[in-house]
């Protein structure tokens, strides 16, 4: 048996072999997941990066080998990161990232290992370990992050983070894929996503247009757009289907008649391969509310009619590639869908996708395409040239949001790109909060009081020209910019705007209390020197307080779930109460709050759902009700509403009322409730969409109509001169009885 100092000296051998193998290991890896490798000059290994405001180094102090990265607090930020970006090049269900930590001195925050997944602009997964609350001084332990892999996923994110004051080392950071370690994992992305050949432009000039062209391409849309969502091999992620249709444009073009035509299409249909029979497709529900329009597959010829449907009849069931559903919600989730975030003017290919991506999602799976004012069939033909015929990025983002407007859905908006349309709304803005006030733009308010002697507007002044031109004439000229399910969400939108412009004055003419017309010259400032707030002023005062005559008062805007206990305490005794939901509420309360005014399990909505098996079909769900604790309130409760009530609280507005003794006072809500689907177009545009149908338990629509009043009450331009909220005095008065309506 060997001594002990045989034993130091073996155990010693081995360590320096461990440390040369890992530092080996480390220089052959494809990921410099490690510290050890660093170039002269660098202050960080290559990959690495800097994230939030504290200091970094390269520590001559580790786990294993030489080096660890280490993170140091200092008083100029909150936090620091030492972070690494993997690009996406696996498939799997879970990854788990193993990494060495020490920390010294760590108080007022946490350390932590950070793991976050990206795709299509959005964090679809993450974790940095605050919830373990990992502080103090500790020696060098080993901690893990496990997290769901993500369908979608572009970007994988590991990091060291510290948050507070304090010291941390990183070192032997491991990121594995179902168990497997990414350094020697095997390709395994789908042929989609391998395919880069179109990463710069689609090399496609759709240029002089003739009808028979347009009509043409209205055609290639429609097929691009079915056989995306319906071939079993699209779903299996076999093909880029934004570069297959650049592969198949020119050949297409080349069609000297509807023959011709027909029969290429056929050809591509069949060069995707051979579709099996289809044993677990079902027929479309009897039942559906909204059912697959399948009426232009028949106006084909017989053969490529046949083609389609054979398609269709044959369509893919299950995990798709580019469709999925969210979890829980059952909205559309659309997945894998490049926003060619290089190309802010994309070339006429990129240009013609972006209008079949966005044709075809609405196509099939928006559940409100029966209430638009237009047919939807039309708007592939009609938007054909316009997208074709826009000249630079400007152009390119108005014909977008135009579109975006035709779907009239509150939630649909240029939510990211956009920076041109910004641009031409303007720069600067006014130092003053507007609103529609009985079609009339009102002063509501100034954003920031300091300014207020110097604006040389009054709260209730009536803007009724801007540089020479009427109001209302601006309103229509820009109206089909401004995406929403209603006029008086529409005017909510252009309120914000009016006043904007990329000079720092504008001329208005405007009328005082005085009833006399006025011309000045309004200061306009950059954004971030106003204290801006887009649809109502939010602070941090409490969410409930007692009103005169024994009547609770309860904001949505600034409620948290601490609350609600206290509000049904403090309130059960009251005569009324009155919950204002004009605003966006900061939690979630339908059922916690809704409760208390129930006496028995009421129903409040149900939804639709697409059937991503059968694109186009939607069916409703069961109801969901609001549930009784058996403490139910015996006082009337007046609900206010107004076009600032949105989505989550149009949502909130349906579940209290259901209550027994519950009104709506106020004016019409924005009309677009459901859980949002994201949408990303070329030229990094993103949108939204409401992406399932939310009804009244009998059927009742509440998509662009809004939640309707029982008690139809409107501010007035007095009102606002004299600071009253007239809504909340009708509803006091409603609840003591003196007047009725």
């Amino acid at each position: 048996m060997p001594n002990a100092k045989t034993m130091k000296r073996i155990l010693a051998l081995l360590l320096i072999s461990i440390t040369v193998l890992c530092c080996q290991s480390q220089n052959d890896d494809k990921y410099n997941l490690g510290f050890e490798k660093i170039n002269e000059g660098e202050a960080l290994p290559e990959g690495w990066e800097k994230w939030g405001d504290y200091d970094l180094s390269i520590e001559n102090l580790a786990f294993s080998g030489k080096r660890s990265g280490k993170i140091t607090s200092n008083e100029n930020g909150d936090f620091g990161s030492i972070a690494y970006k993997i690009p996406v090049e696996f498939l799997g269900d879970s990854i788990k990232l193993e990494g060495f930590m020490k920390i010294k001195n760590v108080e007022g925050g946490f350390a932590g290992l950070l793991m976050r997944i990206n795709g299509n602009g959005d964090v679809l997964a993450f974790d940095n370990m605050q919830k373990q609350n990992i502080s103090g001084t500790k020696d060098w332990q080993k901690y893990s992050i496990t997290l769901e892999y993500p369908e979608g996923a572009e970007y994988i994110f590991v990091a060291g983070i510290l948050a507070g004051k304090g010291q941390a080392w990183f070192d032997n950071f491991v990121v594995t894929i179902d168990g497997e370690n990414i350094q020697t994992i095997r390709q395994n992305l789908p042929k989609a996503i391998l395919d880069k050949t179109f990463d710069n432009g689609s090399s496609i000039e759709l240029s002089n247009l003739t009808p028979k062209n347009i009509d043409n391409l209205e055609l290639l849309g429609r097929v691009w757009g079915f056989l995306k969502y319906h071939h079993p091999e699209i779903a299996k992620g076999n093909y880029n289907w934004d570069y297959e249709l650049f592969r198949f444009l020119p050949k297409f073009m080349e069609a000297k008649n509807d023959n011709q035509r027909d029969k290429l299409v056929i050809e591509w249909v069949n060069s995707l391969g051979e579709v099996e029979p289809c044993k677990k497709c079902k027929p479309t529900s009897e039942s559906a509310i909204i059912k697959p329009d399948l009426e232009w597959i028949y106006n084909q010829n017989e053969e490529l009619k046949n083609t389609l449907l054979h398609i269709y009849n044959n369509r893919t069931q299950g995990k798709h590639h580019y469709i999925g559903k969210v979890s829980n919600a059952g909205n559309p989730e659309f997945k894998n869908e490049n926003p060619y975030a290089n190309m802010p003017f994309p070339d006429d290919g990129f240009r013609l996708l972006s209008l079949y991506r966005y044709w075809n999602m609405i196509n099939y799976f928006f559940p409100y395409k029966h209430l638009m004012d237009e047919d939807w069939n039309k708007k592939l033909r009609e938007y054909i040239p316009l997208f074709l015929q826009a000249k630079n990025e400007f152009e390119y983002e108005m014909v977008a949001v135009r579109i975006i407007g035709d779907i009239q859905d509150t939630h649909a908006n240029l939510w990211g790109g956009g920076d041109k349309l910004f641009e031409w709304k303007g720069t600067n803005f006014p130092p003053v909060h507007l609103r529609f006030i009985k079609n009339q733009l009102v002063v509501t308010d100034y954003y920031n009081m300091e300014l207020k002697d110097l604006v040389g507007l009054n709260i209730g002044d009536i803007i009724t020209k801007i540089n020479g031109v009427p109001v209302n004439r601006i309103v229509n000229e820009k109206a089909k910019y401004y995406p929403a399910s209603n006029t008086p969400t529409r005017l909510r939108n252009i309120s914000a705007d009016l006043l904007r412009s990329s000079s720092d004055e504008i001329e208005i003419e405007f009328v005082s209390d005085n009833g006399k017309a006025q011309t000045m010259s309004l200061h306009l400032y950059p954004k971030d020197s106003l204290d801006i707030y887009v649809w109502y002023r939010k602070n941090n005062e409490k969410s409930y307080r007692m009103l005169d005559n024994n009547i609770g008062y309860v904001t949505l805007a600034s409620i948290t779930d601490e609350d609600i206990p206290n509000i049904i305490n403090e309130f059960k005794d009251t005569k009324g109460i009155v919950i204002d939901i004009r605003n966006y509420p900061s939690a979630f309360v339908p059922f916690t709050l809704g409760s208390f005014f129930v006496s028995t399990s009421t129903p409040f909505v149900k939804f639709t759902n697409v059937n991503t098996d059968n694109p186009g079909e939607f069916t409703f769900t069961k109801e969901l009700k609001i549930p009784s604790k058996g403490k139910t309130y015996k006082g009337k409760l007046i609900v206010l509403v107004n076009e600032l009530t949105q989505s989550s609280a149009e949502y909130t507005s349906m579940a209290f009322r259901a209550g027994e003794n519950t009104q709506v006072l106020g004016s019409s809500t924005a009309g677009a409730d459901g859980n949002v689907s994201t949408i990303f177009l070329p030229g990094n545009l993103k949108t939204f969409i409401s992406g399932i149908g939310v009804y009244y338990p009998n059927g009742d629509e509440t998509q662009r109509i809004g939640i309707v009043p029982d008690i139809v009450v409107h501010p007035t331009v007095e009102g606002i001169r004299n600071g009253k909220d007239e809504l909340l005095e009708k509803a006091m008065e409603v609840i003591l009885g003196e007047k009725r309506f």
